[in-house]
């Protein structure tokens, strides 16, 4: 079929073509041309846009199989403006623990997990049949407690079908189990967790002698990595799992794994004279020694605690060689592999690689324990400090203007996990989760209510007006 205008006579498919390369604004603007192209439009033009502007969302993904593409669309717009103000709504998702403890928090396209001393807390994600429904909700769903083991130090999702609720965990003794969450039959009485109990002859990879500092997974590949620098690599498609092993050598505190980068690697932080460093994949092992050191500047930080890397549709490309990671010295450095940007006076091979990007909060030199990247465009990185649940964020586009924010409750703690999406960030305290939400259609229901009780008594959450967020503290970088 052809569009007949005014000077203008065009087949269907040439008008979809010329979608692909058009932005929101000209693809509004050429909706408003006929009936027939308007059609075209929303048939075709704002996938297409979808399609070249991901955006990456665990807690969305069930919604938006119901949603409209233009629906997809309005919701990222919104939420982009909403990013671009700062504006969002605060909200704890549990009264405080009765102990301070040292969380995780992990997330998938069903649950978010947020793994406490010896339990794990399960909110499951309900979906949303239109945007003018409101927003995707995150709710209470239970929680498991493993009696027979130590404080959990390390988990992440592995892969497990479709039932996204089989994850590998860590202990503090060294243990590394393989798990799967069941759904709960019946609701919960009186918030007592239910017992998990993990049989003990079936461990995934290696018996690590000391505490399980990090695991992390990238297709089937499994990676640990002990307090005190044992690493191992684990093949979970296989029925002898572990594949290698190496010692670091050094105090140890995070590791990442990319089996998708044109030559697979993993990523470890440490405290060491060398904090940073990336080691190759081969076929049957794990490079015993580092493909690349990434420093980062002439003057040494001693220790790196978190590193994640760039999302899809990131301003600066979606290569899997981009890599951001937490410092000590308060900074938050971003590395690109391909870079030819050497540390020359530094001696030793190979030549450190020094970083494209580095990202500090002027009023606060707190160490960096956690990092993510997402955020309105894809061009936003988070990172929690280490002390007072202080979650820093800056725009890669304009990198000088960054902003900080207090969690709810505004404890003394570290923001120990941080999971960033396209429209809410996920992190955890000492204390409890709570989320930032920037997208539109929050109401009270979206997240977990938080009845009156003997805790809630001395908490210091403070509801806004809209009765939706909590009342929070922020302040902006600049020193202007």
């Amino acid at each position: 079929m052809t569009v007949e205008a005014a000077g203008l006579i065009l087949p269907s498919d040439v008008l979809i073509i010329v979608m692909e390369n058009l932005g929101i604004e000209d693809l509004i603007n050429l909706s408003y041309t006929c009936k027939f192209v308007n059609l075209l439009v929303h048939e075709f033009g704002w996938s297409l846009y979808l399609g070249h502007n991901v955006r990456s969302s665990f807690t969305l993904q069930l919604a938006r199989r119901s949603w409209s593409s233009f629906d997809q669309v309005r919701y990222d717009v919104a939420s982009d403006r909403c990013w671009a103000h700062a504006k969002f709504n605060a909200r704890p998702l549990s009264h405080p623990w009765r102990n301070k403890l040292q969380p995780i928090i992990v997330l998938s396209a069903s649950v978010l997990l947020v793994a406490a001393g010896h339990t794990i807390y399960v909110y499951h994600i309900t979906g949303s049949s239109s945007l003018d429904d409101g927003a995707p909700g995150v709710l209470y769903e239970g929680s498991y407690s493993f009696t027979d083991r130590q404080d959990i130090t390390s988990i992440t999702f592995i892969p497990d079908g479709h039932s996204e609720r089989t994850v590998a965990v860590g202990f503090e003794d060294g243990h590394i189990h393989r798990v799967f969450l069941p759904h709960f039959q019946q609701e919960q009485s009186n918030n007592k967790s239910l017992a998990l109990n993990i049989k003990r002859d079936s461990p995934l990879g290696l018996r690590i002698m000391d505490i399980v500092e990090s695991l992390t997974c990238s297709d089937d590949m499994l990676l640990s990595l002990s307090a005190f620098g044992t690493a191992g690599l684990c093949n979970l498609s296989s029925d002898s799992p572990l594949v290698s092993a190496i010692n670091l050598d050094c105090r140890s505190w995070s590791s990442f794994i990319c089996m998708r980068s044109s030559t697979p690697f993993t990523a470890f932080g440490t405290t060491s004279p060398n904090p940073l460093v990336v080691h190759a994949i081969t076929p049957s092992s794990l490079s015993p020694a580092p493909f690349a050191i990434l420093h980062p500047t002439r003057e040494r930080s001693t220790a790196v605690y978190d590193i994640t890397d760039a999302p899809p549709s990131a301003p600066w490309g979606s290569s899997k060689q981009i890599i951001v990671s937490g410092w000590y010295d308060g900074a938050v450095r971003v590395h690109d592999m391909r870079s030819g940007r050497r540390d020359s006076g530094v001696t030793g091979s190979p030549a450190p690689l020094r970083p494209m990007l580095t990202f500090c909060d002027p009023w606060s030199d707190e160490p960096i324990y956690s990092v993510s990247c997402g955020g309105g465009s894809s061009s936003f990185v988070a990172a929690g400090t280490a002390r007072h649940s202080v979650v820093a964020f800056w725009d890669v586009r304009c990198a000088t203007e960054g902003w900080s924010v207090h969690a709810p409750g505004n404890d003394s703690s570290p923001v120990y996990s941080l999971v960033l999406e396209s429209s809410r960030l996920f992190g955890v305290t000492q204390s409890r989760p709570f989320v930032f939400d920037f997208g539109p259609g929050v109401t009270k229901e979206t997240y977990p209510s938080l009845p009156i009780s003997t805790r809630s008594q001395h908490d210091s959450l403070k509801l806004k007006k809209n009765g939706v967020g909590y009342c929070v503290t922020q302040y902006n970088h600049s020193r202007t």
